[in-house]
């Protein structure tokens, strides 16, 4: 155990505690080395337990905490006397912590998350209820992404230079705005696509339309066609007018707020990077005939997107959550 350790005790850089007077004067007198046998191993899980907390119940009016911010605090409330920034930064990456990064996420609230979304994952390997898919069997991810605009730069982008990037004019005018539907093959890398003046049941019918009425699609034992809530094919009025359309098709709607498992997601994050940004467009036309032919671009050079989340990961992840969930809910007291 370190000299004079005690937990409440304030630690200098030296890991001299302010319980002897001559032990403080000396730690001040040196210089800030990082050695790691400079410190207890109590303080570093301090501070990656401090790291691991809120600002806001730090009483900080902080959205996020910096390594600087880590350190200053340990010091202001006691927990050392002095530390280096860089100490902080080591410690804190042994065990990956960054409380100045954060992503946005929500929480499942579907009652019937597990089901809803082992039936896709089921389908991504070529299963329904237990049976494996037939070769006259397909999975369709469908969905629509809103409001692609032409921006219509003010000046000419510029090319890329020796030692330049491309150059885009910040300004801009608006020339219009197209909802772009799409439906993906997810195991033939086969795209569907088609632009609209807005999103709704019709335009989305006409997707499906342009999908099943193509072969081997309007030929198959049986389509299943993954989709979200939204409302242009949600609930049973959507299932009944799907079915009634095509026999052969078989609505999967996924969890609520679990978008991340429609695999078009994919293909629309590819959409964005390579064909859309920056987005330079002389008119409204022009970004659908970009659409379009990016659709053929991406089938000549694609292949199935290698889905690596299984049923099993997701009943271990549905497990975390609940024991998760758990813990964080107030003991009940016993009648």
């Amino acid at each position: 155990m370190p000299r004079g350790w005690t937990r409440d005790a304030r630690w200098s850089a030296s890991g001299a505690n302010d319980s002897s007077r001559s032990d403080w004067r000396a730690s001040k007198r040196e210089p800030d080395r990082d050695a790691l046998g400079f410190f207890p191993p109590e303080l570093t899980v301090e501070i990656k337990a401090l790291a691991c907390e809120l600002p806001t119940t730090l009483g900080l009016p902080l959205s996020r905490l910096s390594v600087a911010e880590v350190a200053r605090h340990a010091q202001r409330s006691g927990l050392v006397a002095r530390i280096s920034d860089s100490t902080v930064w080591r410690w804190l990456h042994e065990d990956a912590i960054r409380p100045w990064q954060h992503r946005c996420w929500i929480f499942p609230r579907d009652p019937h998350f597990q089901a809803k979304a082992g039936r896709i994952l089921d389908l991504y390997e070529r299963r329904w209820q237990g049976q494996a898919l037939r070769h006259d069997e397909f999975v369709i991810s469908t969905d629509e992404k809103t409001s692609i605009q032409a921006r219509l730069r003010i000046h000419p982008s510029l090319p890329t230079e020796p030692g330049k990037s491309m150059r885009v004019e910040h300004e801009y005018a608006r020339g219009g705005a197209w909802a772009y539907l799409a439906a993906l093959d997810v195991h033939r890398a086969k795209v569907f696509g088609r632009c609209e003046a807005t999103t709704g049941i019709a335009p989305f019918e006409r997707l499906v339309e342009q999908v099943m009425s193509q072969s081997p699609y309007n030929t198959a034992r049986r389509v299943f066609w993954v989709m979200d809530n939204g409302s242009s094919h949600r609930g049973e009025a959507s299932v009944r007018r799907l079915t009634q359309a095509h026999p052969t098709l078989v609505p999967v709607h996924g969890p609520i707020h679990a978008s991340w498992l429609n695999q078009i997601e994919i293909y629309f994050s590819i959409v964005q990077r390579k064909a859309l940004t920056p987005n330079d467009f002389p008119c409204l036309a022009a970004v659908a005939e970009r659409l379009a032919n990016f659709e053929r671009h991406f089938e000549s050079v694609a292949r199935p997107f290698e889905w690596k989340f299984t049923r099993a990961d997701l009943n271990a992840l549905v497990a975390r959550m609940r024991d998760r969930w758990a813990q964080t809910q107030p003991l009940k007291l016993a009648a």
